[in-house]
């Protein structure tokens, strides 16, 4: 069950005044850890258990979590693994490890939290890979188009020693930050009201000439140009009234987005175009992982190890059961509620996308960020290098059967 049902009988002012007792953050970790609905004085109780437990004995470390926009009302902030992560490592290291978790954009939002973390005013960040990149240039390693043909590659890749080599270890040395782990979805164009009484999307060429929304990915960028989409940076109060008014035809991102952050009330059309990376992740500072323990350090590791298994199963029973990104669609899902429609195109219309703009068929318009990326990466082909282990899984494998790996041990 997700935070939003667990809480849906408790009233924001209520969740604020437990939590002005306890913290949002024993507040937050005792509501992810309940069962089932519950109601403020479960709540309170709960939370009151959890305090006592966090508070038992001194932290060695209090670690600030800069969660971005995530809440306890937000559904990305469970199968984001966000509250997972903290409440395993607070117990997988008896307290010495103890983690405020700090979320509502009131520390740092999609766009600085990076930054924020490399100036070490939060310590831990969650938000996605490509509105990072902004802070962090070398995370668009993970954006040639189609690189990645599922979800099951994505998380077979993070999950990968070799990943290790082609990811985290240049990330680190160029940015000072420790990937840990993250969600994965492919992103597609998430149409507004003005398709709403149009036929569903069976075409690319139905896209052609829209204008779309485009989040802080450097690398999307080319892809979109490519395939004539048209990108548009808008900001993000005025995404949802374009959407709606029509100003602009849609929105670049992938389908659980659409639900977390109030997009389907102005969503018609959810097309899984799947040309790049939607990538929720979490990472911390290099230096403050450093200054830990050993042992401390070896926890981290496997509380993240933990909380990537835990995102990879949490987030594809999420998208069909929470987010209804399937055909037919459970009902009580946040699409089928609002009337929006997956639309999943045929093979020979991803892979005519594939041949418009992958940097397999048109090289020319990567060379310039491959060059730096491979640069960056101590000379390897990035591209070539993650596009052979993506592939190394079956296309259509369920992505909850990638077998979970220790990356970080070989």
């Amino acid at each position: 069950m997700g935070l939003t049902n667990k809480l849906s009988r408790i009233s924001r002012r209520d969740l604020f005044r437990v939590a002005g007792t306890y913290g949002m953050s024993s507040t937050l970790l005792a509501a992810g850890g309940f069962g089932g609905a519950m109601s403020l004085a479960n709540l309170a109780s709960a939370a009151e258990s959890t305090y006592e437990k966090r508070y038992t004995k001194p932290a060695k470390h209090t670690l600030k979590f800069g969660a971005s926009g995530f809440n306890a009302r937000n559904l990305l902030i469970e199968r984001a693994g966000a509250l997972e992560f903290a409440r395993d490592l607070e117990a997988r290291t008896d307290g010495e490890i103890r983690i405020e978790f700090i979320g509502d954009n009131q520390i740092c939002g999609q766009l600085s939290c990076v930054e924020k973390t490399q100036q070490g005013i939060v310590d831990i960040y969650a938000a996605s890979t490509q509105n990072s990149a902004g802070g962090a240039p070398y995370l668009n390693v993970l954006d040639y188009a189609f690189m990645f043909p599922s979800r099951a590659s994505q998380y077979h890749f993070l999950y990968n020693p070799k990943s290790q080599e082609i990811l985290r270890d240049p990330l680190e040395k160029r940015h000072g930050l420790k990937f840990l782990f993250s969600h994965c979805e492919l992103r597609g164009i998430q149409l507004g009201l003005k398709y709403k009484d149009q036929p569903t999307i069976t075409k690319l060429e139905q896209l052609f000439g829209t204008k779309n929304r485009v989040t802080g990915t450097q690398l999307g960028r080319i892809a979109m140009n490519a395939l004539n989409l048209n990108p548009v940076p808008v900001a993000w109060e005025e995404t949802l009234d374009g959407l709606k008014q029509g100003l602009i035809d849609g929105a670049e991102t992938w389908a659980s987005a659409v639900a977390y952050a109030n997009m389907a009330p102005v969503v018609s059309q959810s097309v899984d175009l799947k040309f790049f990376c939607g990538t929720e992740h979490t990472s911390m500072s290099a230096k403050v992982f450093d200054g830990l323990e050993g042992y401390l350090q070896d926890a981290v590791m496997e509380s993240a190890y933990w909380a990537q298994a835990h995102v990879q199963a949490a987030n594809e029973a999420a998208l069909v059961k929470t987010v209804g990104f399937s055909d037919p669609q459970l009902p009580g899902t946040v699409f089928a509620e609002h009337g929006v429609r997956a639309a999943f195109l045929p093979d020979s219309e991803i892979r005519m996308a594939e041949e418009m703009c992958s940097p397999e068929f048109q090289p020319q318009l990567w060379e310039q960020w491959r060059d730096r990326l491979n640069k960056w990466a101590g000379g390897i082909d990035t591209y070539q290098e993650i596009y052979t282990i993506a592939r190394e899984v079956e296309k259509d494998m369920k992505p909850e059967n990638v077998e979970p790996r220790r990356w970080w041990k070989g």
